[in-house]
């Protein structure tokens, strides 16, 4: 029988709860339905002996940062107030790690502590969004993007909560196949999987930034306009600001053009109508403002790496 995967996951004070459950039970759902191990994991804290998180509760550990042992992974996981904490020690682990080869990734706010390592220049990066305008005024050398997740990179990164059970499941198909993570995805009754180029979906006006109001009204005009999809320019000048503001605040936001986020909007309603609805290709493409089935199908696929048929059979 081949060695399981040993992940280790780094627990930094006040981390996200919902994240470690996330990442660690779509490992042991694996494990139930392969019959056999092929995750195991381990948790470390900077005491050694419990961490602590956001919810007050606690977590018996196996590790101290200093005593991390060998393993497949090791995962960075954090949550609120990490700025304000002495990660000295787990950054000096990260890098003998990264030394031995460990592959080293980061779940929720733990791409913070990363990029203080000086892990991330040059790399797409994903983050919970609360803290992407502090992240990108700290880190401007990171590539930064809205993805729930990022695998294609050295340095995996979740943005916190269900999407670091994606970020497992991508990574189980990876060393499993398709056919296991889908099977584990049943079993956590999980029907609406994301690939990692699916944006963060949030409200609106509990993002940050999203109270300026020509920001929140383009993304307005371009929700009700998905159907029948209008320029930048000509919501900008409904806006009655100029074309080069809406860029600037896109950008400063969103880390995206117009034109992308607005993109994006129209494949993720897209997505949602593959899987959740009967709707043809035809009528599903229309629907999201594309002018042929043909068109849709080339977009699609390059988003997300699936035809939309293809998305449409691996869900039935």
């Amino acid at each position: 029988m081949a060695t399981p995967q040993h992940f280790v996951f780094a627990l930094v004070e006040d981390f996200t709860h919902m994240a470690l459950s996330c990442a660690v039970d779509p490992l042991r759902i694996a494990n139930l339905i392969a019959g056999k191990p092929l995750y195991r994991w381990s948790f470390a804290s900077e005491d050694g002996e419990t961490a602590r998180a956001s919810n007050d509760s606690h977590t018996l550990v196996h590790h101290s940062f200093e005593t991390v042992p060998d393993c497949d992974r090791l995962f960075v996981l954090s949550g609120i107030h990490m700025k304000d904490k002495d990660t000295s020690r787990l950054i000096a682990t990260l890098r003998r790690e990264r030394a031995r080869g460990t592959l080293i990734g980061a779940l929720c706010s733990g791409a913070y502590i990363l990029a203080k390592a000086g892990f991330l220049e040059g790399m797409q990066t994903a983050i919970h969004w609360d803290y992407h305008d502090s992240f990108m005024e700290t880190f401007p050398e990171v590539n930064l993007v809205r993805n729930v997740f990022v695998a294609d990179e050295r340095h995996v990164t979740a943005s916190g909560g269900t999407a670091t059970a994606d970020l497992m499941l991508h990574l189980i198909e990876r060393d499993h196949g398709y056919d296991l993570s889908v099977a584990v995805a049943d079993q956590m009754v999980y029907n609406a999987v994301r690939n990692a180029t699916a944006a963060q979906r949030v409200s609106l006006q509990s993002r940050n930034g999203m109270r300026n109001k020509h920001l929140a009204k383009a993304i307005q005009v371009m929700h009700d306009n998905l159907e029948t999809p209008i320029s930048p320019t000509v919501i900008a000048r409904d806006l009655g600001i100029s074309t080069r503001q809406l860029e600037r605040l896109f950008g400063k936001y969103l880390n995206a053009s117009p034109k992308k986020y607005f993109m994006e909007m129209r494949l993720e309603r897209a997505r949602h109508l593959l899987l959740q609805s009967e709707a043809s290709i035809t009528e599903v493409a229309m629907a999201c403002g594309f002018d042929s089935p043909g068109h849709f199908s080339r977009v699609y696929r390059s988003a997300f790496g699936v035809t939309p048929m293809l998305q449409r059979d691996r869900m039935s």
